[in-house]
């Protein structure tokens, strides 16, 4: 059995990490961990059977571990994820700190990074496009949860160099739980139930440079992202609408034969068929993504609507979707399609 320590594990990816090594049938915890709730149980923080004291991040016994998530904040992951590979570890970090491959990126949008030396050594964990590197590495930057699925999405189309635009829109909805669950006005419930905002639109989200980054390397050419998150009156999921410009003879027929060609047997990927559009619902509660196309109605205009759900395959189940990779187990153990 895979010993598997969670740090930041009182967080909602922490508790869905939880649960899914509780039904994992090759890995068990070692330990969890909390700089909050330290020395409680963790069945008093979450209405769960998990008997499990957590333990102060710095007195984690991270040799006792074969694998640690970490679900610590921005900048804190890093001294964390050295820690747990020079204790011999791998490490799946769910923050930020190794998704972007240029320090002096990451101190724009973050802080001055920590431990940049390290950057190299970290592959980004889109599994379905980064499976092979990911099973060679010590170190995975699990993706942030709105690029996910736009990601998947258009890596096919512009390795094909289908987009004949170097400028997309994403449009996305996240479910209140993507906002962490420290509590803010934003995230009240009075602010949020029967309503619908917009937040840090245009180039301020933080995810921006992460999808500019891929598909910059997709395209083999800059690309620029105009992303609008959104705030959903929902618990979780992620509804995202993308606008791109195609070559004129392009179909939704075409695009979705080649999604089917280059996700075929991929058991996280669901493709809808032509005429239907991804759903919350296709996504909610499992580690799927699901993508779709529609026209625009003028010749190349499409438009593309992917799901997932942001605590799964947005952030613990693609987690555990790596772990399975790094250490040669079935891709799905522990996880639902």
């Amino acid at each position: 059995m895979l010993q598997v320590g969670v740090l930041g594990a009182t967080g909602y990816a922490g508790y869905e990490l939880v649960k899914i090594i509780q039904r994992h049938p090759q890995a068990e915890l070692a330990f969890v961990s909390s700089q909050s709730y330290a020395g409680q149980r963790y069945s008093a923080i979450y209405p769960c059977p998990y008997e499990m004291t957590l333990v102060a991040p710095d007195e984690a016994p991270l040799d006792k571990a074969d694998v640690v998530f970490l679900c610590t904040p921005h900048a804190a992951s890093a001294p964390y994820a050295k820690q747990a590979v020079d204790a011999g570890a791998k490490c799946v970090d769910l923050s930020a700190d190794f998704r972007l491959h240029d320090a002096d990126i990451y101190a724009q949008w973050y802080v001055e990074h920590p431990l940049p030396e390290m950057l190299d050594q970290a592959v980004y964990g889109l599994t379905e496009i980064y499976r092979d590197q990911i099973a060679e590495t010590d170190l995975v930057a699990n993706p942030g949860c709105y690029p996910t699925g736009p990601l998947l999405a258009l890596y096919p189309l512009l390795q094909k160099g289908l987009v004949s635009d170097s400028r997309i829109i994403v449009d996305a909805k996240s479910g209140v739980s993507g906002a962490g669950a420290k509590a803010s006005p934003t995230t009240h419930y009075v602010n949020v139930n029967e309503n619908l905002s917009a937040y840090k639109v245009g180039h301020s989200h933080r995810h921006a440079p992460e999808m500019e980054q891929e598909l910059t390397l997709f395209a083999d050419k800059p690309m620029r992202v105009t992303f609008v998150p959104h705030l959903l009156p929902v618990t979780r999921g992620i509804l995202s609408t993308i606008y791109a410009n195609f070559g004129k003879a392009t179909t939704v027929s075409d695009v979705i034969a080649l999604w089917q060609e280059t996700y075929a047997g991929e058991p996280f990927v669901l493709v809808c068929q032509e005429g239907k559009l991804a759903t919350v619902a296709h996504a909610a509660h499992t580690n799927r993504c699901a993508i779709s196309i529609a026209s625009a109605g003028a010749p190349g205009e499409f438009v593309i609507v992917t799901a997932i759900d942001n605590l799964l395959k947005g952030a613990s189940g693609q987690a555990v979707q790596n772990m399975n990779v790094m250490f040669g187990l079935d891709e799905t153990a522990g996880l639902l399609a």
